[in-house]
């Protein structure tokens, strides 16, 4: 089903002092999978997601993405090669409308470069706004494009993060806890959306809610005290014996 490997993750590890956060993690990545990633508090996920992004370095070995070693490389160039993330609390500008959110991320990704947190003006940057109009459009959000981050549900705002990290024009989105703190409801309109998404665009989503993962993913990687301790499809995950053991005792995991 999947063909090209996008992301090659070869025996990475993470020590803080003394202490180690993962061990000897490998696995690939292939375009257009959805790749749920679960474990109890502690066992080394979002550690995972900083060294895949750049945010943290890894101690010791290496991760390729496209082919191309970025083990050393920051946050902002791995951005560029198409590496984007959601975080697990909001990272949003909330005194600025969605639409002026939008076009700092769309000023960003073009190389815009100087004073980036200025929002450009509709007559210099036609091409940009046409743009930022054209995914408004796209994800049902024209209507409210002046509306002020602070004045969205916690849902909505997490509808609009996932939309910046999709603006970037990502090979690959990281999803940290997208349905956290959400209601019921905000929480089935974030999964159909996520099920939306471009099928090319690989999606990589640390998340508690079970019922949320097992129905977003289409291969399963379970961590525990900083080990790959199961990488399979959800169906192999949910009657795995050992993975039933650490949720709970229970004979399955759902």
């Amino acid at each position: 089903m999947y063909e090209e490997t996008i992301l090659e993750v070869n025996a990475i590890n993470k020590r803080f002092g003394g202490l180690e956060i993962l061990k000897e993690v490998s696995f690939d990545v292939s375009r257009g999978e959805r790749i749920g990633i679960i474990g109890p508090n502690g066992a080394g996920k979002t550690t995972f997601f900083n060294l895949l992004t750049g945010d943290l370095t890894p101690t010791q070995g290496t991760i390729a993405f496209h082919g191309k070693h970025i083990t050393n490389e920051p946050n902002y160039k791995r951005t560029r090669r198409g590496i984007a993330r959601t975080f697990q609390k909001n990272n949003l500008l909330e005194k600025l409308s969605i639409f002026e959110n939008l076009l700092l991320v769309l000023q960003r990704k073009h190389g815009i470069k100087s004073t980036w947190f200025k929002v450009r003006n509709n007559r210099s940057y036609r091409a940009l706004y046409e743009e930022a109009e054209a995914l408004l459009e796209t994800w049902g959000l024209h209507g409210r494009r002046n509306t002020k981050v602070e004045n969205l549900s916690y849902g909505e705002q997490r509808q609009i993060e996932i939309m910046l990290g999709v603006a970037t024009d990502p090979s690959v989105l990281l999803l940290d806890e997208p349905t956290a703190g959400m209601s019921q409801s905000e929480t089935d309109y974030i999964v159909e959306l996520l099920k939306n998404l471009p099928e090319a665009l690989t999606l990589m989503i640390i998340e508690h809610d079970l019922d949320v993962i097992f129905g977003l993913s289409d291969r399963m990687l379970v961590l525990y005290n900083g080990h790959v301790l199961a990488d399979d499809t959800p169906e192999a995950i949910r009657d795995n014996q050992q993975v039933n053991e650490i949720y709970m005792g229970k004979a399955r995991v759902v």
